[in-house]
């Protein structure tokens, strides 16, 4: 049986489209694709089973590179698996009832492995029902235009749409040769209608409902191990997330957000 940590990183370098080692959260931190807090912002929810989303317009923009490191971010004990057919998706919704996360490598109409469209999106997304952790990309700059695709195109219910708790999307600063950053990133708690909480300058923390303030300090003390520790590979990484920390009640968020 192959280990825990071996079967994660496998699952993350089979969404490498383009060669080389998938990148970490370390390499997005210094080519300034994610700021700081942002970085701590996405592990606190993540780390506590947000599924999650991220779009650009342009292929080659870093979708699947982002999507990568965020998976690092998953919690301890949560096995990625690919979704990678109907057949697949079926299977988990049937008789997987381990909370796992599902990554589809890209929605959209190719016949490539782990491509979803129709009927097998809206399975996909179904499994959240079920309490699974989704994680996917597409091409989209907009979440008007990642609405229109997934719900008006593929009929994926509104209410699932809203459980996909993290839209994040790139853009290339300073035009297609500059550096690619997170442009936008959308929140929902599931329930409620998707909220921007940062808009390429300041993280509107008060504002979240999912992550308080004492979960975005623990996130940030587990980032600088990590970055302290001097590691970039995936594996590394995940290995020095994967220690133990307190993390605050989901109690916590609530209370933050009525503040």
């Amino acid at each position: 049986m192959k280990d825990p940590l071996d079967q994660h990183c496998h699952e993350i370098n089979r969404c490498n489209q383009r060669g080389g080692r998938m990148l970490s959260i370390v390499d997005l931190l210094e080519a300034g694709t994610f700021s700081a807090d942002l970085a701590a912002y996405c592990l606190a929810a993540i780390s506590r089973g947000a599924s999650f989303m991220v779009g650009a317009l342009p292929g080659g923009a870093g979708k699947t590179t982002v999507m990568g490191a965020l998976l690092n971010f998953v919690p301890p004990g949560v096995q990625l698996y690919a979704a990678d057919s109907l057949p697949t998706i079926e299977w988990a919704a049937k008789f997987n009832r381990k909370r796992s996360c599902y990554i589809c490598h890209e929605i959209g109409t190719g016949h490539y492995f782990g491509y979803l469209w129709g009927q097998p999106l809206r399975a996909y997304f179904d499994l959240m029902r079920s309490g699974h952790i989704l994680a996917t990309n597409l091409h989209a700059e907009s979440l008007e235009d990642a609405h229109r695709q997934i719900c008006d195109e593929n009929q994926v219910p509104l209410v699932l749409f809203r459980k996909m708790n993290l839209v994040l999307f790139i853009e290339f600063a300073g035009g297609w040769h500059g550096r690619r950053v997170i442009s936008q990133l959308w929140e929902s708690d599931g329930l409620q209608e998707h909220q921007l909480l940062y808009d390429g300058d300041k993280l509107r923390l008060r504002e979240s409902r999912l992550v308080s303030v004492e979960a975005m300090t623990a996130a940030h003390a587990l980032l600088q191990l990590v970055l302290d520790a001097g590691v970039r590979d995936i594996r590394s990484v995940r290995q020095l997330l994967l220690k133990p920390i307190e993390w605050p009640s989901s109690s916590a968020a609530s209370q933050n957000a009525a503040s």
